[in-house]
This record gives structure tokens, sequence and C-alpha cells, in this order.
């Protein structure tokens, strides 16, 4: 039985904790940690199995693997301490790996394992697959609503006001390795892209706030050796416009295959 703890208890954690609440093979939920203790240790309350409101350390110490759903600053000030420790780690603020490519090497050092799922978007078995020939370009094209862009750092050094658009505008184009700090909330997709096919410096996006959108949209194209892959999603938001429903969806179903006897995909 794997020992599951969660860190952070926004949209995607309390998904995951409902989760695993309700049942899934393998995997036990032993805590749950997050800024806002009150909130956190009222909503575990609400849970059949009423997991307890950890400290961060304490979760770290118990679980066996630790679910990061939080943000990309928090996640480096705790992510090492448990690589460290030897704790496996599911990561859904991945963009934080282009940035610290040595919590790999602890990991392979401590016989811990990172797992990032694909959060919203698809196709990562193909890119996976096209790498192991040659991947010429990989490029994703992503439209969200104007709120799920509210405050990223890259729209503030812009000075780009989103309230006044009226059409389709391009705020960001460029590489992943620039777009990932300008956007640490937004384009954790684009990470989790990079990591499975050539690298942050070679996958690049243009990124859209379209007024009147009420989906998130991911549009993916990759040119190598095994042809031409095209992906397209259209995401529904969750309560926070910044995540798609899908994200959280992509983490449960992740778990659900850790101690899967039929695993599907590369």
């Amino acid at each position: 039985m794997t020992s599951v703890g969660v860190v952070g208890l926004g949209v995607i954690g309390r998904a995951v904790c409902r989760a695993l609440d309700t049942g899934l093979d393998g995997c036990a939920l032993v805590g749950a940690t997050a800024r806002d203790q009150g909130r956190g240790e009222a909503f575990l309350k609400s849970l059949a199995t009423r997991p307890p409101y950890l400290t961060l350390d304490d979760l770290i110490a118990c679980s066996d693997l630790l679910v990061e759903a939080s943000t990309q600053a928090h996640l480096a000030e705790w992510a090492p301490k448990a690589l460290a420790a030897g704790k496996d780690l599911m990561i859904l603020s991945c963009g934080a790996l282009l940035a610290h490519q040595e919590w790999v090497a602890l990991a392979r050092e401590r016989g811990a394992r990172i797992l990032v799922p694909s959060g919203a978007i698809g196709g990562l078995d193909a890119v996976k697959a096209a790498r192991v020939g040659r991947v010429n370009s990989v490029t994703m094209e992503t439209r969200k609503p104007p709120a799920g862009l509210a405050g990223a750092p890259g729209v503030v050094a812009r000075g780009t006001d989103l309230a006044a658009l009226t059409e389709p505008t391009l705020i960001f184009e460029g590489p992943a390795t620039e777009a990932v700090p300008a956007f640490p909330a937004n384009v954790n997709v684009l990470a989790a892209l990079s990591l499975a096919g050539i690298g942050p410096a070679r996958t690049t996006i243009r990124l859209y706030a379209v007024p009147g959108l009420t989906r998130n949209t991911h549009r993916i194209i990759v040119e190598g050796d095994a042809g031409r892959v095209s992906v397209e999603i259209e995401n529904v938001p969750s309560e926070n416009p910044r995540t798609g429903r899908l994200s959280y969806l992509s983490a449960i179903a992740m778990l659900r295959d850790l101690h899967a006897t039929l695993r599907v995909g590369t």
C-alpha cells in the first residue's frame, strides 16, 4: 500500500484527496497540508476517512508519495527535503523542474522518483515515442480567457490591461525557458511537453488572451522522423480559471495506474 500525502488543498489538491478518500487501489491518503490550516482542516474533516492535517515535515515523514498541488515557489521550499528522504514526488507545478534539474540527480541518488502527470494536455505518449527517433520541432499554441492570465509576471511586466482587451491578443511568443518563469501558474503544461520531448530551449509557445473564451485551448504540433503529430484540446475550466478539470483528472489517473495490472500508453 502506497501512503500518499497531498501538499496544497486548492482545486487540484482537493480533487486528489476526494479520489483517494473514495478509494484508489493500492493507495491510501495519510494526510495533507496547506497554507491555510483552518480551511485545510475543515476540508479534511468533510472526507469519509477524515485524514489528518499535518505539518509539512510530518507529512513528508509519513508518506511514500507526495502529491504537489501548490505552486512552483512553494515546491522549491520542500522538494529537496522530500527527495533527500527518498520520497517519491508527483509534481503538478512541473515548471519548477526547468530551473531545478538537480532534483532529478538527487532523486536518482536517493532511490526516489519524480512523476509528472500530463496535466491539461494530451499527446505526451506520442511525443515521448517520437523522441526515440529525431524530433525537429515542438510548438504549442495556447488560448485562455483573460482572467486566467491575471497577475502573471509576464502580463504585469508588459503592463497589459487584460480587462480592456476586445479581441484575441498575443501575450507571449517564445521558448519554454522564457515562458515558464513569465507565466508560472499558466504554462506548466508547456514544461511537461518540453520534458517529454526535446527540452525547454527548443519547445516554443504562442500564448493568447481571448475575451469571451469559455475553455482553455491548447494546440500542439510535433514534426519529426516519425511524422507529424497534431493534438488539440479544449479544457473546461474548474472553479479556478487558471486550472482546467483535466489537470486534476490526469493526476488521479496517474495514481490509479501506480498499482495497475494493465497499463495502457507509453
